[in-house]
């Protein structure tokens, strides 16, 4: 969602690092063009004016001007100024000091409050929680069937309210929460396509009889300007303790969901990176901006390799490398475990400097295929040729293009960079302590 952005910006400061020092004429051009890049983003344009000024005013203080060093203070500038309006702090979610801790989702239709719900309780079972998910949507079409099916996926236990009963329902699910072991309640409310009266005080009541410990708008992130107005909206009739963006990783501009902390004053919490049930991720404003600055977020890499990879798996995968002893099998589970972490170009992204190169990397559907084809060759070999691929003869790979639903070529070509990928790790060995494998930290 932040690419255009983060393209133009990085261009804009690429042209400022190629000057010697910093002219008056110089900050002019940059911060003009940094205006232009966030509003073309669809950033709130009170919140643009305030950004740049707070900008002029720090360049100014801290002499970038004529500085030789002045185009790095310049961008450090921003950046912390872009962190600041996007929140400064990250907001972490509360817990209740005793009894469960009830989570309440708010929203208006189609902003994907049921799949946060499902989201944000997947999220909080990795953290040792033990959640459970109520269905208070007594409004939408198939609302509760969809979260009943997203609970099921999960493994999570879920009760459902009607419209009748609808406060009864929510409070007996959570005063039996804690019978059952359960310490987290996620209630996903009604909404409306658009906002009305109807609509909030059904939610007031709710939320005035549960009394949740957090209160969490769900905004659409390719909503635009409308999704300020709507969180200004909710927060004037509910007490709202934060914000999710959902579609983050859609490629609308998406500059009103970075204004949205800075015109609304509700700290932003999570947001939604993927459709996938483990697509939720905390806001880390100083993650985001560096990301929109092209400086990269390798502490959220760090953190979804943490997650999706096996530390001791990875080690052993690393120590075959430079044996000599890494087989298809090894690779084939190196291909599940990086599909785990995202799309390849995104990941690339998080690492400094690498902007550049992700771009021209396949995009995501052409990716996708490349991947399931290498995926069906390797599957379609046997146990014997994934260890030995020497076995291959021309029979063999015929055979194993025939399984895979590819060609001869195709197999021929895998298998040529499998051997090349060998070749490079021998000659890489000497250069590794004489052959042993340092100690993986992550």
């Amino acid at each position: 969602m932040f690419e255009q952005l983060s393209d133009r910006l990085t261009d804009t400061f690429a042209k400022l690092q190629g000057r010697p020092r910093v002219t008056d004429a110089d900050l002019d051009e940059a911060l003009r063009d940094v205006r232009v890049a966030l509003l073309e983003a669809d950033v709130n344009f009170k919140v643009v004016k305030t950004l740049i000024a707070t900008v002029r005013e720090r360049a100014i203080g801290e002499n970038v001007i004529a500085n030789i060093s002045g185009a790095q203070q310049t961008v450090k500038i921003v950046h912390d100024a872009l962190a600041e309006m996007l929140g400064g702090e990250t907001a972490t979610l509360a817990r209740a000091t005793s009894g469960p801790t009830v989570i309440a989702l708010v929203g208006l239709q189609g902003s994907g409050k049921t799949t946060t719900a499902a989201k944000l309780a997947a999220s909080l079972r990795k953290e040792g929680r033990r959640p459970l998910l109520v269905a208070a949507d007594v409004h939408r079409p198939a609302a509760i069937d969809q979260l009943r099916a997203l609970a099921k996926q999960l493994a999570l236990p879920m009760e459902s309210a009607s419209e009748t009963t609808l406060i009864a329902d929510v409070t007996n699910a959570i005063a039996g929460a804690a019978a059952n072991g359960r310490d987290t309640v996620i209630v996903d409310t009604a909404g409306r396509l658009h906002i009305d009266d109807a609509m909030m005080d059904e939610v007031a009541s709710l939320v005035s009889a549960v009394k949740p410990t957090e209160l969490l708008l769900v905004v659409d992130a390719m909503a635009g300007q409308d999704a300020v107005e709507a969180a200004a909206a909710f927060k004037a009739r509910l007490p709202i303790t934060g914000l999710v963006v959902t579609k983050v990783d859609s490629d609308a501009r998406g500059g009103a969901s970075l204004s949205i902390r800075a015109a609304t004053g509700i700290p932003v919490k999570l947001m939604g990176t993927s459709e996938r049930l483990d697509g939720l991720e905390p806001f880390h404003p100083d993650r985001i901006a560096r990301r929109i600055l092209g400086m990269g977020d390798i502490l959220t890499l760090v953190e979804r390799a943490q997650e999706h990879v096996d530390q001791k798996e990875a080690e052993e995968s690393a120590r075959k490398f430079l044996e000599s002893r890494f087989t298809f099998d090894d690779f084939y589970k190196q291909l599940q475990q990086i599909k785990k972490m995202g799309p390849l170009g995104d990941l690339m992204k998080m690492i400094p400097g690498m902007g550049a190169i992700a771009k021209q990397l396949p995009d995501g559907p052409t990716a996708e295929r490349e991947l399931k084809r290498v995926e069906a060759i390797i599957s379609s070999m046997t146990t014997q040729e994934r260890v030995d691929p020497t076995l291959m003869n021309g029979s063999r790979r015929k055979r194993i293009a025939g399984g895979s639903g590819t060609t001869v070529s195709e197999v021929n070509h895998l298998l040529k960079q499998f051997k090349e990928m060998q070749t490079q790790m021998k000659q890489l060995r000497p250069m590794l302590q004489g052959g042993r494998l340092p100690r993986m930290r992550m």
